[in-house]
């Protein structure tokens, strides 16, 4: 159940302690005591946070400070890099997911990733959505067909492209190819969904599009965003956290940590003195 929709009855949170004391839905997933380096760079620091079903979680901060980092430890896409070593646990679903017996092959069914740049593959519009599930065994057309439409559809881009699903998918507009990109990972019906600045690369309105799309979709997935837009993380988020130096300094509601946080530097970096 989306405990999100009691909010507007509920009194603010104040700082770390009182998050989870607000009845908000089970958590997906708990990082506990998190450390991660590059070679010699400590880059995430003693990382404590959950994240909730359901909710939209929104990580910010300024570049540098570790939130691609750490939304990449969350699928373990951050192990493609050389020389990385972490310590600490990621529960998903209560489970360790970097336990070298979890295998990254179920996790990432679990947990899809939309990217900073629209990055759909070198084919149509329809085998880019059925890229996922041929590579899951599917082969029988008309279940492909449907998972094409019920994708796009998810995506709120069928309408647009119903007509033209065997063209390049090269040929849409930026904020077409990334909604592509989210249908492509609702294709595998994914539990969770990590954004990493999904609309940074895109004009207003299909920046507005694709916020409309995450507020709808929070209905269905759970979806944790990096975002440097501060004000596209107050429109949409349930949960904030802020990072700094690869460390958390504060995390709460959203209506918290815009209205009154605890730390001044969070203070400082949302009212524009730092950043």
């Amino acid at each position: 159940m989306n405990m999100t929709l009691m909010r507007e009855n509920e009194s603010p949170a104040n700082g770390f302690e009182n998050v989870e004391s607000v009845p908000f839905s089970e958590k997906v997933y708990e990082t506990s005591n998190l450390n991660l380096w590059y070679g010699e760079n400590h880059a995430l620091k003693n990382i404590n946070l959950d994240m909730h079903q359901n909710e939209v979680t929104a990580i910010i901060g300024p570049s540098g400070c570790g939130k691609s980092t750490y939304i990449k430890t969350l699928n373990r896409m951050i192990e493609l890099v050389p020389d990385v070593k972490t310590t600490g646990q990621i529960k998903y679903r209560n489970r360790n997911i970097l336990d070298q017996s979890y295998k990254v092959e179920d996790l990432r069914t679990q947990v899809g990733m939309v990217f900073q740049k629209p990055n759909p593959f070198p084919k149509s519009i329809y085998d880019n959505v059925v890229y996922g599930p041929r590579i899951h065994g599917i082969k029988n057309k008309k279940v492909l067909d449907e998972i094409v439409e019920k994708s796009l559809k998810g995506a709120a881009i069928w309408d647009e492209v119903k007509d033209r699903l065997h063209e390049n998918a090269y040929g849409l507009s930026g904020g077409q190819q990334q909604r592509l990109c989210i249908a492509r990972c609702l294709a595998i019906e994914p539990d969770v969904i990590l954004m990493d600045e999904p609309t940074s690369a895109l004009d207003p309105i299909s920046t507005l599009k694709i916020e409309e799309l995450v507020q709808e979709l929070k209905k269905d997935f759970s979806i944790i965003i990096v975002t440097h837009n501060m004000q596209q993380a107050a429109r949409i988020s349930d949960r904030t956290a802020f990072f700094l130096n690869g460390e958390v300094i504060e995390y709460s509601d959203t209506n918290t940590i815009f209205s009154n946080p605890n730390d001044k530097r969070t203070e400082d970096y949302i009212t524009g003195r730092f950043g």
